[in-house]
């Protein structure tokens, strides 16, 4: 196999890759399709127990903060071809002062 070849078999693997590619394939997944890919399962799932293993308070929360924003774009975004409104951002506004309260009083308010 000669190096022209090898470039063309890798940019024809890495193709799917792409930026332009990962955004369009994202704006039509809903969020149980994206939680129900084994890849993302087998990530929350390792997170989770690196968490509970080494008792890391930083990667406990950063599953907690990534589930919990997926559970708020899912209430706060409007459905397609409605505008955004303060009704549908009240959802948005107070889960990310839940969430971000939560982040707060464990990593800088409890400490060990």
């Amino acid at each position: 196999m000669t190096k022209q070849q090898l470039i063309e078999k890798t940019v024809e693997v890495l193709q799917p890759f792409e930026t332009d590619n990962l955004i369009e394939a994202m704006k039509h997944l809903s969020i149980k399709q994206v939680y129900s890919h084994p890849a993302v399962l087998f990530l929350i799932f390792s997170v989770f127990l690196f968490g509970i293993v080494r008792k890391s308070k930083a990667a406990l929360l950063s599953l907690f903060s990534l589930v919990s924003c997926t559970v708020i774009m899912r209430y706060a975004m409007p459905v397609p071809g409605d505008n955004l409104s303060i009704t549908s951002m009240i959802p948005f506004i107070g889960g990310g002062l839940l969430v971000g309260g939560v982040i707060i009083y464990f990593l800088l308010i409890k400490s060990d």
